[in-house]
């Protein structure tokens, strides 16, 4: 039987920076953007011997992936259908920034084999979204949701953001519900992480505080619940059945390989990146020795740690049955002590076949997740 593998594929191009990303991405010349795609198709071609995985899902990110014409998009994708064994019900998600695609490109896209789209909205507020530096607005974001509706896209995710600058939990709920009025199948909330080197960590912002900011990620889930969707991670949100299968395949560790300019991987128990140089990548894309950088092997210890970390992002949490399959021990024989800890803090639940974050604990989740790495 094949191994799982999941594969992201990274366009680093936008139309214009957000003030408060840290992505690797930018605005460049059209004859850059093809000389890009033309060495990610020679990465694709000579990225190693995969035959023994079958790819389950992939994952176009940036950037803004829609800046490039669709039928470049399609040809990546062709390069990857040539390459390696695409199982037949594949999730191939794309993001899109609203007005970056029309409805050709939309068409495009589906017939390229694409079936899911990821919106990059971040808020239903106008102003909000100045304030972010995003170069749309929520009327433009419907018209591109609406277009995506009509070229047949039936799973559909956008993505938003709290914990804004000046922005109120009135302002969060608005935004949440207008979003969820639409009827996308998944929803991605995230809290605003001011990052260093990004404008907003220069300026003097006006974020909500601490208490604000709880009240936003408690509001989220029941509001949302409202509308049919149930919070399975820590940010993620779906109606039943629509949960991103390539997300989820990240915090339970399957293997992935990241194409494209400083894309990561993790193949075996082997993470490794790739050069985050334009002008190295175009020139040894062909040769993947060359181009993958900061190569490390993880020993048990490490995954470990990673195992635990990443499943107790999971609303589910982490099986305790699968820990032990995984490595011969179960949770409690290891981190006993922190486990007992948290749970009676109230903010751990030690349940059946699961360790999980409760509501409480999920708030204050970093700290938390810090004690499980030695």
């Amino acid at each position: 039987m094949k191994k799982e593998l999941e594969l992201y594929i990274h366009i680093p191009f936008c139309l214009k920076k957000c003030a408060y990303c840290d992505f690797l991405s930018g605005p460049e010349s059209r004859e850059i953007q093809e000389k890009y795609v033309n060495a990610l198709c020679e990465e694709i071609r000579f990225c190693g011997d995969f035959s023994q995985s079958q790819v389950i899902s992939i994952f176009i990110g940036g950037g803004t992936p829609s800046v490039l014409p669709g039928e470049w998009i399609a040809r990546i994708l062709q390069e990857i259908k040539e390459k390696f064994d695409l199982r037949e019900d594949a999730e191939i998600s794309i993001e899109v920034n609203p007005g970056t695609a029309d409805r050709k490109k939309f068409q495009l896209y589906r017939q390229a084999g694409i079936n899911r789209i990821s919106f990059g909205c971040q808020s239903a507020d106008n102003r909000e979204l100045k304030i972010l530096g995003r170069i749309h607005t929520w009327e433009e974001f419907l018209e591109s949701y609406h277009l995506a509706r009509e070229a047949g896209f039936d799973n559909i995710n956008v993505d938003l953001m709290s914990g804004l600058p000046e922005q109120t939990s009135e302002n969060w709920e608005r935004s949440l519900r207008m979003t969820a009025e639409l009827g996308p199948e998944h929803i991605s909330a995230y809290s605003l992480m001011i990052e260093e080197g990004t404008p907003f960590a220069e300026r003097n912002l006006l974020l909500p505080d601490e208490d604000t900011e709880r009240k936003m990620y408690e509001d989220t889930s029941m509001i949302l619940a409202e509308y049919g969707y149930h919070q399975y991670e820590i940010s993620n949100y779906a109606r039943e059945g629509r949960e991103c299968r390539h997300n989820l395949g990240y915090w339970k560790r399957t293997e992935y390989l990241g194409l494209g300019l400083g894309s990561a991987s993790l193949v075996g128990e082997t993470r490794f990146s790739n050069t985050d140089e334009m002008k190295e990548y175009l020139r040894n894309s062909r040769y993947p020795l060359k181009i993958r950088k900061n190569m490390e092997s993880l020993d048990r210890q490490e995954q470990i740690e990673e195992y635990m970390i990443l499943g107790l992002r999971l609303m589910k949490g982490v099986s305790k049955t699968e820990f032990y399959r995984l490595f011969g021990e179960y949770p409690g024989d290891i981190y006993g002590e922190v486990i007992r800890k948290y749970v009676t803090m109230g903010l751990m639940e030690n349940e059946d076949d699961y360790i999980r974050l409760t509501r409480n604990g999920i708030s204050v989740s970093n700290p938390v997740l810090a004690e499980f790495l030695s």
